[in-house]
């Protein structure tokens, strides 16, 4: 079962997503603030990271550039899903290593789609 870490400070929206992702099959974990995102992340191994940019206690940003700069986490995708969605915000964060950027509202199907592109087959 694929391990998604859902990093998003949003608890309603936070548990939707977990919600429908458990629902289709992956094990999803939903913390709420940076800190906790990247401790669960170096903890669990992640099969895939879905990010929000407007965290509590550290940025998203920075959650990206501290799991890249990071021998055992590197290699997980992260999908960035905010509503911070700008072209500066899209290229810093293609050079931080995020796979894509989703802007807030999203639909559910490109979420789902992009889920899947980026996750390894078993």
């Amino acid at each position: 079962m694929k391990k998604i870490l859902i990093v998003e400070d949003s608890k309603k929206t936070g548990l939707v997503l977990k919600e429908v992702l458990d629902k289709m099959g992956y094990n999803a974990i939903l913390v709420n603030d940076g800190v906790q995102g990247i401790a669960t992340a170096r903890r669990e191994k992640p099969d895939l990271i879905l990010l929000d940019l407007l965290l509590p206690k550290v940025s998203g940003f920075d959650v990206c550039l501290t799991l890249k700069k990071d021998n055992a986490t590197r290699n997980i995708p992260i999908i960035i899903i905010s509503t911070m969605y700008t072209q500066e915000n899209i290229d810093k964060l293609k050079v931080y290593g995020a796979v894509n950027f989703l802007k807030k509202p999203y639909q559910l199907e490109d979420l789902l789609k992009e889920i899947k592109r980026n996750l390894p087959d078993e």
